[in-house]
């Protein structure tokens, strides 16, 4: 396709939507689109090692008049003087609040200048499941997909409960989040390994946020359950409200001398390279990018049956399925994958489902929305 000028919008967090933003810009920008990125800050993930990447600062300050400074304000603002003075073709917004809604205002600001920039949201879950369902949002949420030019979600479950919650009157197409095979692979990393598992012992591996919605303390009761059978060492990467939570209970089952926390890691493949199993015991993933990381480095996962994950996991392949909660169904499982006669081609299978979604097959589908969105403007068919 054409090279475009594309302004993307998005949380510049560790959490999942700025993660897969930001990647998905840096590889828009191999394929040499122009991307500019719109955040508060600078993406956790993002290098300037590319020509054709840019970065515009959106600038909020407190006023005595605010209680709270007015960000959504602001981000019109400067996607309104980046679309203007970069010339962009299309804005990409990520997460529907307060993404969409003040790509929607700048919008309607830019055709009083006599320029139309389309927009495309991509819902991730939170936005939909948690944050857009509080009555006092909804309006807005709704509002704002359907004054979108494109809409994508990242899986056929959070489209489901999309079109559940919400009157949508735009089609909503699924593109999944992917992964940069190049960047996570398994790694050589014995000498890694055997400092942290002296005595051969199984590596589990759990990353996340640690918030509610992880089940953190469904994470360290599997692993005791596991210790108890086998030899077993577990690794917390991530941080969050439910930490202290989590020490506390692997200080009452004292397990502390095999359980540790990392805190956030930039390098998380690393860790990964090094993991037998992947534990993810969520009360809800709209598509599990964690899981996803563990298993293009050939980590099998155990995971609940909950949002996406089994559009990812699949059963008995590259790992098994659990009801929410099912903390011994998920134990027996675990062992299940971690026996020797088992392991190497549960590892063999996740790095084959991992494939599937490399960035080099899901980048085609993201170009593909955005020409139709572009030549739909051109033709005067706009989300008026």
């Amino acid at each position: 396709m054409e090279r475009i000028k594309i302004g993307i919008v998005c949380y510049p967090t560790f959490g999942g939507s700025g993660v897969v933003a930001t990647e998905l810009g840096k590889a828009l920008a191999k394929e040499g689109h122009k991307i500019h990125f719109i955040t508060y800050s600078q993406p956790s993930r993002l290098d300037f090692l590319n020509e054709n990447i840019f970065y515009h600062e959106v600038d909020f300050r407190t006023y005595p008049l605010f209680e709270y400074p007015p960000y959504e304000v602001a981000l019109s603002s400067k996607m309104v003087d980046v679309a203007l003075n970069e010339k962009l073709d299309l804005l990409h917004v990520h997460y529907a609040i307060p993404h969409a809604s003040a790509a929607y205002m700048a919008r309607q600001i830019l055709t009083t200048k006599g320029m139309y920039v389309p927009v495309v949201t991509t819902l991730h879950g939170t936005d939909i499941t948690l944050v857009g369902r509080d009555p006092s949002y909804e309006p807005v949420v709704t509002f704002s997909i359907n004054q979108s030019d494109g809409v994508t979600a990242v899986s056929n479950d959070l489209k489901r409960e999309t079109l559940e919650h919400f009157k949508i009157t735009r089609p909503i197409e699924v593109i999944p989040n992917f992964i940069d095979l190049e960047r996570f692979k398994k790694q050589k990393k014995e000498h890694f390994k055997k400092a942290i598992c002296p005595n051969g012992e199984a590596l589990i591996v759990h990353a996340s946020n640690f918030r509610k919605v992880k089940r953190i303390d469904d994470v360290i009761r599997i692993f005791n359950n596991i210790r108890k059978v086998i030899p077993a060492k577990l690794l917390l990467i991530g941080d969050g409200p439910e930490r202290v939570t989590a020490e506390t209970l692997c200080r009452e089952l004292n397990i502390c001398e095999d359980a540790r926390f990392l805190g956030k890691l930039e390098a998380v493949e690393e860790v990964l390279s090094v993991a037998d199993l992947f534990l993810m015991p969520s009360e809800k993933e709209s598509f599990g990018l964690a899981a996803l990381e563990a298993m293009a480095c050939e980590v099998p996962v155990i995971s609940s049956n909950a949002g996406g994950l089994p559009e990812l996991n699949v059963h008995g392949v590259t790992g098994f399925l659990c009801p929410v909660g099912a903390v011994e169904e998920m134990t027996q499982k675990a062992l299940y994958v971690l026996d020797k006669d088992h392991l190497p081609r549960f590892k063999e299978n996740a790095l084959k489902r991992a494939r599937d979604f490399d960035v080099s097959k899901i980048l085609p589908m993201y170009e593909n929305l955005y020409q139709q969105v572009i030549e739909k403007s051109k033709a005067g068919i706009t989300a008026h």
